[in-house]
């Protein structure tokens, strides 16, 4: 008994408080605090990051990118190699963009609609062909077919180095190691960031725009890719092998058909994500709709600017439908009526049909002008929206408001911390959340921004994340709380999201002009919509997964269904939760990074800048700012693998 009695005192003299995992890990960290922070006081000042501790990359930077640009034409590595890929894809979106004119208006819509009818049926087929025919009404047949054509060039080169990475890190457990962490990081990554490399090596044009796509749109296809093998039902590849065949056989015949709806749902975000990227790759010369949409937000023309987004928006979701009904299986278990060498015959018919007959090409008297009627539409909200509208204010006074009681203070209060402060904060959120590798990792990848010397304008940035999303959780948890409880708002609901997801991000940037005009407070309403979709999907599905027997029996001792929400749903629902955090900060940063186009500012706007005055020294260093900004937010907001199971 005495000994029992000697075993437990130590655990009775630790305090309550302490026993639990979080407290201690704070008390470690305050310890550390108190011995680290007055040594960094006495040394440096404690307002903003101090300019001793920060590095000047732009002389470097400028001599680096002098030296690419002066040796471009001349070095040996630019001419047989990068010279090579780049003449393969120019050539490569040339012969696209040339077929697809050769087979004219006709031949397009028709191979769009037949492929779309052998996939998943004659609704899909008219609504493509509606689509289609809906660009050319527009006026946009052209940059359209620009669009498409790079498109297919980018898609299929990405589709490639996806599924050889993915290949490899399915068959070994190394590679998949090594590549875990890379396309974690290069997950979080906003599109922007993706521009300024390929801009320092290829220059702007066509090539810089296609592999900047392809950087961005492969690491889907890799990680689905390696996904779908490593799932493959064992039981069937101890069959294979039963039968005495070869590692490359058990590959072909087994391997990759178990993985096939993995590869086709790799294939769809691929080609998502490619027709976001091709569509913000405008700004480094990637012409088409996108340079489009661009130009018009350049010069405030709401209305040429919705009638190029129109045709970016139905081309996603056209391509969204079809990828997604292949992956799905959608016409597996109906008869093939068209098979492909049909749909190539009927194509090449209708285009030399319509060739012979001089209307092969989209006639200018075909075309209906949105631009005057919506620009008109604009004036009028200016004029009547914008402000003076009685009790609640017009759009510019809520979009002034927002900037002056939230940015504003936001900011000031993100920059009033002293620099060690917020290291700490990020320490501490990340441990929280996570384990102390993560911490250091979100710490390291913060203090990198100082180092940068871009600390200000990074607060600024963040301040901008932090306020789109809270008003993204605030809006998406309890409309994916309202989806969850009614089936009947869930299915009306179903729809909007659906086109919200598959819209590009640069298109969000449209109607938030043509409502706030520009400034920080519309970039972070673009943020808002675009991130929006994907809260409410994940809250409404961690919702709609809870155990049913944790609310039958809530139910059967006579809670409420508000009790139910917040003491059963919402905390069995929390992994969902936090993932919809998630999701909804990289979302968010990736808009609001957009936004310097549309007055944003900070990051941002230096990224722009650097885009179109070629100072890659001032783009670079916003770039490399908004990865390690990036890997902090992921950081602090996404549980490891440990942390989630212990929580589930």
């Amino acid at each position: 008994m005495a000994s029992v009695t000697t075993a437990s005192a130590p655990r009775l003299a630790l305090p309550a408080v302490l026993r639990r995992p979080g407290a201690r890990k704070l008390l470690a960290l305050a310890l550390l605090a108190a011995v680290l922070v007055p040594l960094a006081d006495s040394r440096w000042a404690s307002g903003s990051w101090p300019h001793a501790l920060t590095v000047d990359l732009s002389k470097p930077l400028t001599s680096a990118s002098t030296w690419v640009i002066d040796n471009r034409d001349s070095h040996p590595l630019f001419l047989y190699f990068f010279g090579y890929i780049s003449n393969a894809v120019v050539l490569s979106v040339r012969a696209v963009y040339l077929t697809l004119l050769a087979a004219g208006w006709a031949g397009v819509t028709a191979f769009g609609a037949l492929v779309a009818w052998r996939v998943a049926g004659v609704r899909l087929a008219l609504g493509t062909a509606v689509a289609f025919l809906t660009c050319g009404v527009l006026g946009m047949w052209v940059p359209t077919m620009q669009t498409l054509a790079l498109m297919v060039v980018a898609v299929l080169a990405s589709v490639v180095v996806g599924f050889v990475l993915g290949l490899g890190a399915g068959l070994s457990d190394r590679l998949d190691r090594a590549l875990r962490p890379v396309l974690d990081t290069m997950q979080v990554l906003p599109a922007f960031a993706y521009l300024l490399p390929v801009v320092l090596v290829f220059g702007i044009g066509v090539p810089a725009a296609v592999l900047a796509t392809v950087v961005y749109a492969a690491p889907p296809m890799a990680r689905l890719t390696a996904l779908g093998l490593r799932g493959a039902d064992p039981e069937v590849l101890e069959a294979v092998e039963s039968l005495g065949a070869t590692g490359r056989q058990r590959l072909l015949t087994a391997r990759i058909p178990l993985a096939r709806k993995e590869l086709l749902l790799g294939l769809n975000q691929t080609i998502m994500m490619a027709l976001s990227m091709a569509v913000i790759a405008s700004v480094i010369g990637a012409g088409g709709l996108g340079d489009r949409v661009y130009q018009a937000l350049a010069s405030v023309d709401v209305g040429a600017a919705l009638a190029a987004g129109i045709p970016i928006v139905l081309l996603a979701v056209v391509l969204d439908r079809v990828t997604a009904a292949a992956g799905q299986g959608t016409g597996t278990e109906r008869p093939r009526t068209i098979g492909w060498p049909y749909a190539l015959a009927v194509t090449v018919a209708l285009a030399v049909a319509f060739r012979l007959l001089g209307s092969a090409d989209w006639s200018d008297s075909w075309t209906l002008n949105i631009a005057e009627p919506v620009n008109r539409a604009v004036d009028w909200m200016t004029a009547h929206l914008y402000s003076g509208v009685p009790v609640v204010g017009g759009t510019a006074d809520w979009a002034a408001h927002f900037t002056t009681w939230v940015l504003d203070p936001l900011r000031g209060g993100l920059q009033w911390l002293p620099w060690w402060s917020v290291l700490l904060i990020v320490a501490a959120l990340a441990w929280l959340i996570g384990t102390w590798r993560t911490a250091l990792t979100a710490v390291l990848a913060m203090a990198a921004i100082g180092v940068l010397g871009v600390w200000e304008p990074s607060l600024d940035t963040l301040a901008q994340v932090l306020a789109a999303v809270a008003v993204t959780l605030v809006l998406g948890i309890a409309t994916g709380i309202a989806a969850a409880r009614s089936d009947r708002f869930e299915r009306a609901l179903r729809p909007v999201l659906d086109v919200f997801q598959t819209m590009p991000q640069f298109v969000y940037l449209i109607p938030v002009v043509a409502l706030f005009g520009v400034g920080r407070a519309p970039a972070v309403a673009a943020a808002v919509v675009y991130a929006l979709p994907a809260v409410v999907r994940i809250t409404a599905q961690g919702l709609r997964q809870v155990d049913p027997a944790a609310l039958e029996s809530a139910r059967s001792l006579g809670a409420t269904g508000r009790q139910q929400l917040w003491q059963i749903q919402l905390p069995l629902a929390r992994r969902s939760l936090l993932l919809a955090v998630n999701q909804g900060v990289v979302l968010v940063l990736a808009v609001v990074i957009i936004g310097g186009l549309v007055g944003g500012g900070a990051l941002g706007y230096n990224v722009a800048f650097g885009l179109a005055q070629g100072d890659l020294a001032t783009g670079l260093v916003a770039g490399a700012a908004i990865v390690c900004l990036g890997l902090v937010l992921d950081r602090v907001t996404q549980p490891t693998e440990r942390r989630a199971r212990k929580g589930a």
